[in-house]
């Protein structure tokens, strides 16, 4: 049976390259790919996919207009495909995602997805929002926060390097930090509208059994 996989992570943890190593598996098996990307996503160039390692390579550019399901099935039509890979995942609709479950449970293509949880108020995606929900596998691609943590949150930054809290859930001019939850300081940034009551000197109460776990 074909599967939707979502693999997700936060910032600059590697999912553009691990998506065209899976590409590059497929093909070295004589095996046909289809890649897409959002066209919103210009930083390399609208229809390219491009690794922080120097790998890009051409992706089918789709909006939110776009039916997913009837173009890839038209593809499929043309020449088998064997495996359909999205990079940026988050930037899919809800309708999107639904198209995408069709093409593995009715074409029986294996769909990849790769992309961000949540934004830099650490709000969820509404693409990610779905694929959380829906897909077969879940794998969490790793990355570390300058604190030795694991990354979870993705911070948003200024040239100056402050952070920005207010804004857009889309700005791919800005740039972004992998942070652990804990660095995030998630009450006061997250919209949710809860600032928590303990100062320092609370949490210093804590017993070293408690600091621990």
């Amino acid at each position: 049976m074909a599967k939707l996989y979502f693999y997700y992570s936060a910032m600059n943890a590697g999912k553009s390259t691990t998506l065209l190593q899976s590409a590059h598996n497929y093909e070295e098996r004589g095996m046909r790919v289809l890649l897409l990307t959002p066209r919103l996503d210009e930083r390399v160039a609208v229809g390219v996919i491009g690794s922080r390692i120097g790998l890009q390579r051409p992706a089918f550019a789709f909006t939110a207009d776009n039916d997913l399901l009837l173009h890839i099935w038209r593809e499929h039509r043309a020449a088998r495909l064997h495996c359909v890979l999205v990079d940026e995942a988050q930037f899919l609709t809800p309708r999107q995602v639904l198209q995408l479950t069709l093409v593995c449970d009715r074409l029986r293509i294996p769909v990849l997805c790769y992309g961000l949880r949540t934004d830099f108020r650490g709000e969820p995606f509404e693409g990610s929002k779905y694929l959380l929900a829906w897909a077969d596998e879940l794998v969490e691609i790793k990355t570390i926060c300058h604190t030795g943590k694991k990354a979870t949150m993705n911070a948003r930054v200024n040239e100056q390097g402050q952070r920005v809290v207010e804004g857009e859930q889309v700005c791919i001019g800005h740039n972004y930090v992998s942070v652990s939850r804990a660095e995030f300081a998630l009450d006061q940034v997250s919209p949710v509208g809860y600032r928590c009551p303990l100062n320092d000197d609370d949490v210093a109460l804590r017993s070293p059994t408690d600091a621990q776990a």
